[in-house]
């Protein structure tokens, strides 16, 4: 008898309990469905305000509708007043979509990036814009700068170079005949991820993606798939589309390629290098204002024939302070054995000490060319340094 009544006391406490937990949980939810009532409040708040901004811009030329700078800064001044427990992390991505839904209001931005859909372009893309523009892919690079240099979009994307493979040579030649400028920068991480129709890694027989990605994941496909059959095609996003349709098949590339063609993750993050990172470029028409935190694209030619030139062109930046972050060298068109020089420099052209080292080094060179002067990317893992008072 004592026993059932224990048996049945301790029933009842544990149905006590589940409902007193029930109800914390009905509390709990009631409290989420509240803030996030009171969250779209305020951002129809902010959509409004954007509307008055878009209002005053209209017919003046007071702000582009989108400022590289502006939108970075944001993220990096929500990052440093964070209490938490919202991971820092999550700030960027969060915001990026509220900026880009809010400002799709005030104008539709577009924006051109080297397709198909997909790629890592496509995902640069993303990540800098956000979902709410209209993209545009297009077949070559130098589409991208053609169609921003015509005015049928706002912007471009284009890859800058890699951590791994170095720089993306076409990239620089188009731009030298290209009168767009560079007007911000986006980092990427390249996490390669083993895509197929079903997700099932014994079902695959072929492998498919660009050289490029193959060489990255070789040793885990050496690990995990031995047997497979490596078909070279065009793009990580070509790779996407046949595995579409092919369930023998899986392709290696990024997560928006799995989005876009309804792919299932066999892998995720199986590339051998951790550490590999895209630079790409926002190109447009008008050169931003120095931001306090910038970079500055410039090519430099000289004379063949002339001894120590390079140190030449590069001492004025030495002797005004100016700090070099890339040099680089690059044949010229049509000019065997004749080199440009690109040069990335800390700062930005419209101060003083900068552009007095870039007049000297223009007065020695035979061409000078600046590519543009844009606000630095920031990373979800550090704060870049922000201007004081940006608004």
């Amino acid at each position: 008898m004592v026993e059932a009544k224990q048996k049945r006391e301790s029933v009842d406490s544990s149905a006590h309990s589940e409902e007193r937990a029930e109800r914390e949980l009905d509390r709990l939810r009631q409290a989420i469905d509240e803030v996030d009532a009171r969250t779209l409040a305020c951002l129809n708040e902010r959509a409004s305000l954007v509307k008055e901004v878009g209002l005053l811009k209209q017919g003046s030329a007071v702000s582009p509708v989108y400022v590289a700078s502006r939108e970075r800064d944001l993220v990096n001044a929500l990052r440093d007043t964070n209490s938490g427990p919202f991971p820092d992390a999550g700030i960027a991505p969060v915001f990026r979509e509220i900026v880009s839904a809010t400002r799709s209001l005030e104008e539709r931005v577009r924006v051109a990036y080297l397709g198909p859909a997909g790629t890592f372009s496509h995902q640069a893309a993303v990540s800098q814009f956000g979902t709410q523009v209209d993209l545009c892919a297009v077949p070559q690079l130098e589409d991208v700068l053609k169609t921003t240099e015509r005015g049928d979009t706002h912007f471009g994307v284009i890859p800058l170079e890699n951590s791994i493979d170095g720089t993306v040579n076409p990239t620089f030649d188009a731009l030298m005949e290209s009168d767009v400028t560079i007007c911000g920068e986006i980092m990427v991480r390249v996490s390669q991820n083993l895509l197929s129709k079903n997700g099932r890694i014994e079902d695959i027989v072929r492998v498919a993606s660009i050289p490029q990605a193959v060489a990255q994941c070789r040793h885990w496909l050496r690990t995990h798939l031995p047997s497979a059959e490596v078909v070279d095609t065009s793009s990580t996003a070509a790779a996407a589309k046949a595995s579409a349709d092919d369930g023998s098949m899986a392709a290696i590339g990024s997560a928006i390629a799995a989005e876009t063609y309804g792919l299932q993750f066999v892998a995720e993050g199986i590339e051998d290098s951790r550490g590999n990172t895209t630079r790409f470029a926002v190109v447009g028409r008008e050169m931003p204002k120095a931001s306090g935190n910038d970079l500055t694209s410039v090519a430099f030619t000289v004379g063949r024939d002339q001894p120590g030139a390079l140190h030449r062109l590069l001492e004025p930046f030495s002797r005004n302070g100016v700090n070099l972050a890339s040099v680089q060298s690059r044949p010229m068109k049509g000019k065997p054995w004749e080199y440009v020089f690109f040069i990335d420099l800390e700062g930005h052209e419209s101060m003083d000490h900068v552009g007095k080292a870039l007049d000297e080094a223009a007065d020695f060179s035979n061409s000078y060319k600046n590519l543009g002067s844009f606000p630095r990317a920031y990373s979800a893992g550090a704060r870049t340094p922000r201007q004081r008072g940006a608004k």
